[in-house]
């Protein structure tokens, strides 16, 4: 089953749910593939120099929402940080509305 929304898609693929969360210079893919008490972030970016940034978002992110069980990656092209959050937070949304 996959379902298609504004700006997103999930299902199931295989035996794991996944979806995805975009905008113009963000992608963010989610799969539930991992133990309830983990989160795996994986972040791909061409930017230098913002590690600290991508730290504290990601911080920020597991807190507010305690993501476990999520493999999460994230697909950068220059998106400002309060992007990558509201994105992070629907993906969130979106997979918890898929269970």
């Amino acid at each position: 089953m996959i379902k298609r929304g504004t700006g997103f898609v999930y299902g199931n693929i295989g035996n794991s749910p996944k979806g995805v969360v975009a905008s113009g210079n963000l992608e963010v893919l989610l799969e539930r593939v991992l133990d309830g008490t983990e989160c795996e972030v994986t972040i791909k970016t061409s930017l230098e120099g913002y590690g600290d940034v991508w730290r504290a978002v990601v911080t920020d992110f597991i807190e507010r929402h305690s993501p476990g069980g999520l493999r999460i990656s994230i697909n950068d092209g220059g998106a400002r940080p309060d992007t990558v959050s509201l994105r992070l937070a629907q993906g969130v949304r979106l997979m918890e509305a898929a269970r």
